[in-house]
This record gives structure tokens, sequence and C-alpha cells, in this order.
């Protein structure tokens, strides 16, 4: 990830450490960072903060030559971890928690285009909030896109999740404030409100999200963004915030991504936190943004820069959590997949298209994944990436390709068995 974003950076610090640190020099190897930020989908805004404080720290510096390029790799650890230091934090299971205090639900809102993956983002977050014992019901406002409240139906009932739904072209706020009544009456800990994705160019359709809002007035909203969009993602961030004043974003597919300028320009742009990223197609591939990994992620090694860590907000439900159950699914031995039937890692590398483990500590993470795959209920994957129409996999063909190739690779995982 973020290979575009580590190369301007380094080369940065590389350059600026075989020059004398005047004026006029400093100034040159800065537009060289300045294009080379630009191409990696960096905000304006966030460049000239970046050039501006690297500026400050080195003219006048008496640094040694040899130290030059350690020196400007943390000055641009401790520029870049303050953009993120400014917006704070938003901690999601503390709000909820206030919020059931009051023995009222926490709403939350999703924003964004079409082709995102909002639909699949509140998903995962029904899943984690499920998965820390909250209590959640789903809202089907998105009444304008074909297909949209079948897809969500189907998450919902993979997940075993209350959907409150209308038809096609029923008012969204309308079916939003359904949702609230139902959690009211049923004493649900939050709702999940999914809206059609808008063109952020588009008055009237920004304008049908803010009725939402006003109907609704939700505890929360959130931006979802394709990191893989580039500056057209920051630039849809910086408009629905104008009309929304979204609380957090969640960005997807970042792990595909080679750039990196998608996070820090929306912090930047909308003074918001980056809440989650999503990793992966599955419903446990979205984890919390931490500043300390995207900056490992970005610098390597941080030495002694500056910087605070972000800590990673945890779940704290109010209720007791339950015993985890001692099951076959429970590895109590040095083999990765103890326990797991091998008809069940072949179906799951199969469904997921999972390549041979390199060592064991990929074994063990993939053992893990086989297990929590079994305890959901054995879920078929996603054929889709968070696209723009989130197709599911078709039944029939499952049941054909499982029947064509019962016993193709009975052996795959063979040597990591002790």
């Amino acid at each position: 990830m973020f290979d575009k974003l580590r190369s301007a950076f380094s080369n940065a610090a590389k350059s600026l450490g075989e020059k004398e640190l005047n004026e006029k020099d400093i100034e040159g190897i800065l537009f060289e960072l300045e294009i080379s930020l630009l191409e990696s989908d960096v905000a304006t805004e966030v460049i000239d903060s970046i050039k501006t404080d690297l500026k400050e720290k080195l003219i006048g510096s008496k640094v040694g030559k040899n130290e030059i390029e350690k020196f400007v790799k943390d000055s641009l650890i401790s520029s870049i971890s303050t953009l993120f230091d400014v917006v704070g934090e938003y901690n999601l299971f503390k709000k909820i928690n206030e919020k059931k205090k009051q023995e009222q639900p926490f709403l939350i809102l999703f924003v964004g285009i079409n082709g995102t993956g909002k639909t699949t983002s509140l998903a995962k977050v029904a899943y984690m909030l499920k998965e820390a014992k909250y209590s959640v019901v789903v809202a089907a406002s998105d009444t304008f896109r074909a297909g949209a409240i079948e897809q969500l139906r189907e998450h919902t009932n993979r997940l075993n999740l209350k959907l409150v739904a209308q038809n096609y072209n029923s008012d969204p706020a309308a079916v939003a404030r359904d949702a609230v009544l139902y959690a009211k009456s049923h004493k649900t800990d939050v709702v999940l409100i999914d809206t059609a994705g808008r063109m952020q160019t588009s008055e009237n359709l920004m304008q049908q999200i803010a009725k939402i809002t006003k109907v609704v007035n939700p505890d929360m909203k959130i931006f979802v963004g394709d990191s893989l969009a580039g500056n057209d993602t920051v630039n849809q961030a910086r408009e629905f915030h104008a009309h929304v004043k979204f609380d957090a974003s969640i960005l997807t597919k970042s792990d595909a991504d080679a750039r990196g300028g998608a996070a820090l320009s929306i912090v930047k742009v909308t003074s918001t936190p980056v809440l989650y990223v999503g990793v992966g197609q599955e419903y446990i591939d979205l984890k919390p943004f931490d500043k300390k990994t995207f900056l490992e992620t970005v610098f390597g090694s941080l030495g002694n820069a500056n910087i605070m860590k972000t800590s990673e907000p945890t779940p704290e439900p109010e209720p007791t959590p339950e015993p985890e159950p001692t099951s076959e699914l429970q590895s109590t031995s040095d083999d990765p997949f103890d326990g797991i039937k091998d008809e069940d890692i072949i179906t799951y590398s199969e469904l997921f298209d999972i390549p041979l483990p390199e060592n064991d500590v990929d074994a063990i993470n993939l053992g893990n994944k086989i297990r929590q795959w079994i305890r959901n209920g054995k879920l078929k994957p996603r054929v889709a990436n968070d696209d723009q129409h989130d197709d599911v996999v078709d039944e029939e063909k499952m049941q054909k390709h499982d029947k064509e190739e019962p016993k193709k690779k009975k052996r795959r995982f063979g040597f990591f068995r002790r």
C-alpha cells in the first residue's frame, strides 16, 4: 500500500540530505515534493501545510549534514501526525453507550455516491456491532437504485438482523423514521440508515439527504469513499461535508491503494477523522484506522519521531459478554487447522480463492478466518469488490460448482498439518 506516497517523502528526505540547507535548494526540492504529492492524490491544502511546516523547520536549522535526511524524515512524520491529531478521534462505542444510558437508539446515517461500497460498509459495521453484542436494525432508505433493497435484505438475512423497508420510490425519510420508531419500541441499540448514492454535484439529491437528516436527526453521519478514486473521492468528501457535515469517514479498498493520499486529504479538507478502512470483501475486513500504522506504512520505522499514538477505540457494551464457546472450532494444538474438517478447508479455499499459505503465520491467520467463517454460518462470498452493483454469488451456479469439483484441492493445505 501507499507506494507513491512513500516514494515521494523518501525522495524528498534523501534530496535534502544531499544539499546545503539554503532557501534556494529547499524551495527546489519542496517543489519536486509538491509534484509527487499531487500525483499521489494529496490535496493542495495538505501539500501547503506540509511544505510550510517543513520549510520553517529547515531554514536556519543547525543540523549536521549526515543527520539532515533523518531530520527531514522526522519532521515529515511530525507534520503528518499533527494533521491527524488536530481532528481528534471519534469513539463510536462510547457514543452508543451514552445513548443506551438514555434508553435511546444511536442513529448512524451512511452517505456517499454509488460504487464506493457504501452498502457493503454498512453491512460490515452491522457485523462489527453485532459481534460487540449490540442490537441493530437497518433502514433501507435507498429507494432509488434498482436492487438496493434486495442487496440490503441479503446482508440482513445473512447477519440475522431486522430490515425496515418499503417499496421503491418511497420517501427515504419515511423509511428512516419507521426504522427509528421500530428501534425505540423494541429497545434496539443502533439504527443503520442506508441512502441512495448521490452525485455530489446534484443539488436536489443532496437536499434529499438533508431531509432525512432533518426528519430523524441522526447521531452520526459517515461518509464512505473509495480510496482508489483519489482526488475524486476528496472532492466528493468536500461537497458532502458542505451539505451534511458528516462526522467521520470510511475508506474502502484501502488494501489496494498504491497512492495513499485519500486519508490525508479527507482529514485535512473536512476536519473529520477517518474511522475505518475496508481491506477486503468479508464482513470481518473492516479495520479501525490507526495513525501509527499509517505512518509506519509510509515511512517504515518511526524511530524517535515525535508522534502521539492514536488509541484504537474498543467496544464497551454494557451487557456482560457471552463466554466464548468451547467447541471443536477452537485450536488447542500447534496445528493451525486443528478442529477444522478437511472439507471445510477445501470449501473455504474454493469459495474465496485462497492461495497456498507461504509460512506458519499465514496458515494460523487462515485457520482463524476459517473458524470465523464457520461460526458465521459458512456465508458465501461476494463476487464484486465494493463495486457499483455489489452483486452476490448466484446460488445455482455455486451448487453446480460444488458438484463439479468436490475434491480438486484435497491436499492443498496438507503441508501445514502437524
